[in-house]
Formats: structure tokens, sequence, C-alpha cells
């Protein structure tokens, strides 16, 4: 550009929200495109079929490493970062180190839906941005438990308590106006109602998903609209937790965009990226984690780092720079997880408080 280049958002972390590359996502979306998923049996969704699969803690340390390189020393703008794991009676931060270069001034913030922020502003001018989040994490058992849940089965639709419904409601709006029509005819052909059970419905739904759209690594900024997602029958993580979205959204069930890390074999060989995913909110049972690219539940690998209504509310790392697109030359993005050893100290303390 000329001598006085405008500030271009140009640093936003689009390839970060690209999901891992993993045997179990491949094997979820290599289904046909129109067959209806299998209504979930009871058998997999009981408190004992969780508490086997998540009966212990777990240690992770997690380094999530993102670098942008330029073709010339740029000015940077502030930038937004959503990178510390949301912590609660499941998930603890045992440790974190933000490492900037160039060094920054960093101040901590929440934002509107609980998620921490960390502005970064005062960068020097440098050819390169190296970000670099170094966390550890108690993910706590049980996770998640439905034995305290009676009833356990929701019906379908929700029907939310009226003093919920201000929150409910606005997750229950669709992002993507233009879409219903194609989303909501999708699921009229493919999709089996059962009014018994909401959670398995939504189970379904992801199942469904996994199965039509085949996962694919994209690079470009943003999302692709859940029509075009079904059009193309592929997509990326975001572009399938978007598609979730939209869809719970469409059958009355108040749902939000999560992004974070997911402990896989690849994190394992330091060759992960961020992932995406879609929680639903349902009576009783709370916030309820789903993801379409593996085609189940979430697990105690899913480490959340945010939520929103919407994907753009999320994004790992978001900037502006002085410059123009062909000056960022590259963006490399690495996330490696390791389980470590369990804390002693820890694992004699009741995440539940009942003991």
């Amino acid at each position: 550009m000329g001598a006085e280049p405008s500030a271009s958002a140009a640093s936003s972390e689009a390839a970060a929200f690209a999901s891992v590359t993993m045997a179990s996502a491949a094997a979820a979306t290599s289904g046909g495109a129109s067959a209806p998923a299998p209504t979930p049996t009871i058998a997999t969704r009981t408190p004992s079929a969780r508490r086997a699969a998540a009966a212990r803690n777990m240690r992770l340390h997690i380094e999530h490493t993102t670098q942008y390189v330029y073709a010339r020393p740029v000015t940077f703008g502030r930038h937004r970062l959503v990178v510390r794991p949301r912590e609660g009676h499941d998930l603890r931060v045992e440790r974190m180190n933000l490492r900037i270069i160039p060094e920054p001034r960093l101040m901590w913030t929440r934002d509107i839906f609980g998620n921490s922020i960390a502005l970064v502003d005062g960068l020097a001018s440098a050819d390169t941005l190296t970000i670099v989040n170094d966390v550890i994490v108690e993910r706590l058992a049980p996770f998640p438990a439905r034995d305290f849940h009676e009833p356990w089965r929701v019906p379908f639709p929700p029907r939310y308590d009226a003093m919920e419904l201000a929150v409910t409601g606005a997750y229950q709006a669709p992002a993507f106006v233009d879409d219903g029509p194609a989303v909501q005819a999708w699921m009229a052909r493919v999709l089996p109602i059962d009014t018994n059970d909401a959670e398995g419905m939504m189970l379904a739904l992801c199942e469904l998903i996994g199965k039509t759209v085949v996962y694919q690594r994209r690079s470009e900024k943003g999302v692709q609209s859940p029509a075009r997602t079904l059009a193309l029958k592929s997509g990326s993580c975001r572009d399938m937790a978007t598609l979730m979205l939209e869809a719970a959204r469409h059958l009355g069930v108040a749902a939000r965009f999560s992004s974070g890390y997911l402990h896989c074999s690849a994190s394992r060989a330091g060759r992960g990226t961020t992932h995406a995913w879609t929680e639903v909110y349902l009576p009783t049972l709370g916030w309820r984690g789903f993801d379409p690219t593996v085609g189940g539940s979430i697990s105690r690998d899913h480490i959340v780092v945010g939520v929103s209504s919407h994907p753009r509310g999320v994004m790992p790392i978001s900037g502006a720079f002085s410059g123009t697109k062909v000056d960022c030359t590259a963006m490399h993005v690495s996330v490696k997880t390791e389980e470590l050893p369990p804390s002693l100290a820890n694992d004699a303390v009741d995440p539940l408080g009942s003991g």
C-alpha cells in the first residue's frame, strides 16, 4: 500500500478453528449423505455408562502455539485472545503461562458470556507475532454425571422455566436466518422425532450431521453458512458445529457455539489445532456438549475455552495490523497435549462438595 496504510483485520485465527485430523473424526464423517441417524439406545446414555467412561481425574498439559509471519515489519493494533479454559466443578486451571513476542501490555477481562478475554496492546512493530498458550488443567471426575439428575429424561421439545426464558430465547434465535428453510427441510426429511427424550434427540442430530457432512479442514476465514455446508456435504469442525447450532435452534432448543481443545492422537503428536463443537441447554440437565465432527457427546478430552451465541464470538485469536493481506505471508498453528501424572493432593478433594 501507500505511505499511509489503513488498518486491516487480518490476524484472525481462521485456521485455528480447523478440527484436528484424527481417526475417530474420519470414521464419523464417512457415511452416506442422506441416511437418518439411528436413535441412540438407552444403554449408551445411562449413568453407569458415563461413569465407566470418566471415572478418574485427568491432568492435561496443553501448548497452543500460533505464529504470524509478515513480509516486512508491520504495526499491530489490539488483539483479542480467547485461550483460557473455562473453570467449574469439572475443570480447574492449575497453571497458565501466556507468552507473546513482541512483549505486549496485557489486560484480562470477562465478556458477556463469562469467557476470560485477554486484550493485547502495545506490540512493537515486527515481522513476526508469536503467541504461546502454555496451560495445565485438571479435568475432575465424574464428567458428566447423570445420576444426580432426576428425572434425567427431558421431554422434547424442552419447556424452559419462566425465569430462564429471557436467556434461553436469545440462544434459540437463529444466527443465519436466510438458511432456515434449507435446514428445516433437511431435518424434516431425515431426522426422526422422539418426544420423550430431548437429549436423545440432540445426540441423534449430532450423529446425523457426522454422517452427512464429510470433514474437510479449511483455512479460510469464518464459517460456512449451514445451507452451504448441507449443499457441499463437507466442512470443517466449526462448519459442522454451526450447522448443529442452527438445527437445534430450529427445533426449539437453546444452543451455543463452543471452542477449545481436544486431547486426541493428533494433539499428542503435536499436530493438533483448536476445535469447535456445540452445546445445548436442557431443563434439569443444563448445558450438554455435542461434537458432530466425532459424531457424539463430548468427553473429558474436550477442554472448553470459550462459548458464544455466534461463532464469531470465540475466535481464539483476532486482531489487526497496518498493511495489506499479502503482507501476512504465513500463519502456523499447532496444539500439543500431554496427559500428566495425577495430583494426589487434588484427588482427595470432592469437586461437587459432597463429602
